[in-house]
């Protein structure tokens, strides 16, 4: 497989991902719809949560068994490291992100509850973008980090001439794109707002974009550090994102629309995953 082919079949991966945007303008969407949507997205998250751990881990693990103690310690602390600053980075950009808007329409000293819920009416005068949108944003960022990886993964196997498992990860990471793309709008169904086609294609390229770019790095260079770094980032990003979207699915609708929700996102991820599996990656 050339390199031109290789870096156009993980362009198609990574674009993949725009099939399931087109939801994020959907409008007269019922709250209890848009929970549902949010915890089909929150399920997706949840597989691709434990899918990036586990490929995270699995080398730390190896690493231990084999006793290779300084290789351990170090490709932990990349696993804690990663992790912490994907998790983290996210919730204290929140909390200034936060403290910026009520400053700047409520001043310094405003803190009632009252006050709080009319200063988050007023978001988009400050930030020219809501809520559902800000989520929308961190959920592409963390599903972005984690195509990245995958990228890599389809990049370091058409490196090592495995034509075939190459050609197969892009086929699967292309479902999971597509899949994707429905998590990264679910919370923008209904919104007030319907988003702009620009503003759902940058969506797509923050959250697909990293698929190609992984590509284009994993051809020309090796290295497993760097693919436990992104996969701890991708998982600390993710579990972020997965706590915010189940305040979004309690404060909508019942428990059982929740849940039968995120049943349906893991069916749909590890669906996919199977096929890879069943493939022989």
């Amino acid at each position: 497989m050339s390199t031109g082919q290789t870096l156009l079949l993980g362009a198609i991966a990574g674009l993949t991902i725009f099939l399931g945007l087109p939801i994020g303008r959907m409008q007269n969407v019922t709250p209890a719809t848009k929970a549902f949507l949010a915890a089909v997205a929150t399920g997706i998250l949840v597989f691709l949560f434990w899918d990036v751990v586990s490929e995270a881990v699995g080398p730390v693990e190896d690493a231990l068994t084999a006793g290779r103690d300084g290789r351990f310690l170090w490709l932990s602390f990349l696993l804690l490291a990663g992790f912490t600053v994907g998790l983290m980075s996210l919730v204290y950009y929140d909390l200034w992100m936060k403290r910026r808007r009520r400053r700047a329409f409520l001043g310094p000293g405003a803190a009632s509850t009252a006050e709080f819920e009319q200063e988050q009416e007023h978001e988009h005068h400050f930030t020219g973008m809501s809520p559902a949108r800000w989520l929308a944003v961190f959920i592409a960022t963390g599903i972005g980090l984690h195509n990245f990886s995958e990228g890599l993964a389809i990049g370091q196997s058409a490196a090592a001439d495995q034509v075939s498992l190459a050609i197969v990860l892009i086929i699967g990471f292309g479902l999971h794109n597509a899949t994707e793309g429905l998590g990264i709008c679910a919370p923008l169904t209904g919104d007030r707002e319907q988003p702009s086609w620009g503003f759902l294609a940058l969506l797509g390229l923050i959250g697909g974009g990293p698929t190609f770019i992984g590509t284009v790095v994993g051809q020309a260079w090796v290295n497993e550090p760097v693919m436990i770094l992104f996969f701890a980032l991708a998982a600390g990003s993710i579990l972020y994102v997965v706590m915010e979207l189940l305040n979004v699915g309690r404060a909508l609708a019942s428990k059982t629309v929740v849940t039968w929700g995120i049943l349906l996102g893991l069916f749909l991820g590890f669906a996919t995953d199977f096929i890879l599996v069943a493939s022989g990656a």
